[in-house]
């Protein structure tokens, strides 16, 4: 049965396409990361980052005169600009850079963990079954492949203890950002999400002009990658999906990211990964699957009753109500 354009462009579609192209970019991220850290510290290469990505995304925001967000999506974004944008990245460069990789994704992917705990207790989200067995599958997966990752080596306790503030200002500026697409786009969320981020890095702004100056082309070149790609455009699509389902549910979706860098790492960094690594990388890839699963009959229910926007998700996962949808700003 041939699907019609139409239909492939109806929104659940489009925000499982979001959140894949979410997740790819931010897979991309830790290769980037990694080439960039060796010619800038960490504060000055999520400077950079951000800049790149408030330049670009400012200049979309700005074509397409979206407007300012209205005053109710302020605190949202503030509170995810600061942890998310900010100091998670700050975090996640000076940790990678203390521990090794497995150690670091083993102890970042505990942040969809806490995302959708904090979901359910500050958002009153569901946390249906499915969505916790599909975790924890892929949770499994993250341990196996951090253990297949580290070599051995021993882990900096404050690499360990970096790693972990990632995870949870990870987690906190995502439930933060859920509430402020209630109310602006996710273009208009990203943008001044981006532009906070890169004020609260400011005073890395003399050590970034300093390393610049001194920096190969190569890892300049990767730390506007990191602000174009991963950044300006992987956050906005992943306010596009947030804003149509929940924080657990996206959340679980990230955990495909550790399959896709043992992807990456063997196709650019010529890293050939062990059947350990990729028997990890399977069980989290199949979690994510596990946790977007609907049972068996909800679609037909979620096809009589879609959702203002046309959304049909399952009952299980969908307490996103109309009244949670995206409104245009302002």
């Amino acid at each position: 049965m041939t699907t019609s354009p139409r239909a492939f462009l109806r929104p659940e579609r489009l925000a499982v396409l979001a959140a894949a192209v979410t997740v790819a970019l931010w897979a991309s991220a830790f290769v980037s990361i990694r080439s960039a850290g060796e010619a800038y510290s960490p504060g000055a290469l999520a400077l950079g980052r951000l800049l790149s990505g408030t330049v670009v995304i400012g200049l979309i925001w700005a074509v397409r005169r979206e407007g300012l967000p209205p005053r109710a999506a302020w605190p949202g974004i503030a509170v995810s600009g600061v942890l998310w944008f900010g100091l998670y990245m700050v975090a996640l460069n000076w940790g990678e850079q203390l521990v090794d990789a497995g150690t670091a994704a083993l102890v970042v992917n505990i942040g969809p963990l806490i995302m959708a705990l904090l979901g359910a207790l500050l958002l009153k989200e569901t946390l249906p079954p499915r969505l916790l067995a599909g975790m924890a599958v892929s949770f499994a997966g993250a341990v196996i492949v951090g253990l297949s990752m580290s070599g051995g080596g021993d882990a900096s306790l404050l690499g360990v203890a970096l790693c972990l503030v990632a995870a949870l200002t990870y987690a906190s500026g995502v439930v933060a950002q859920k509430p402020a697409l209630r109310y602006a786009s996710p273009l208009q969320v990203t943008t001044f999400g981006c532009a906070i981020g890169a004020a609260a890095c400011l005073p890395f702004a003399g050590v970034l002009v300093d390393e610049a100056a001194h920096a190969p082309l190569s890892a300049t070149l990767n730390m506007v990658y990191l602000g174009v790609f991963p950044t300006a455009l992987a956050f906005t699509t992943w306010a596009y999906a947030l804003a149509r389902t929940t924080a657990g549910r996206m959340g679980a979706t990230t955990y495909a990211v550790p399959a896709i860098v043992v992807l990456l790492s063997w196709v650019l960094l010529d890293e050939v990964p062990g059947w350990l690594t990729l028997l990890g990388g399977a069980f989290c890839l199949a979690g994510v699957a596990v946790s977007r699963s609907r049972p068996r009959g909800s679609a037909s229910t979620a096809a009589a009753a879609p959702g203002a926007d046309g959304d049909t998700e399952g009952s299980e996962g969908s307490e996103v109500s109309a009244s949670q949808r995206v409104r245009p700003g302002s």
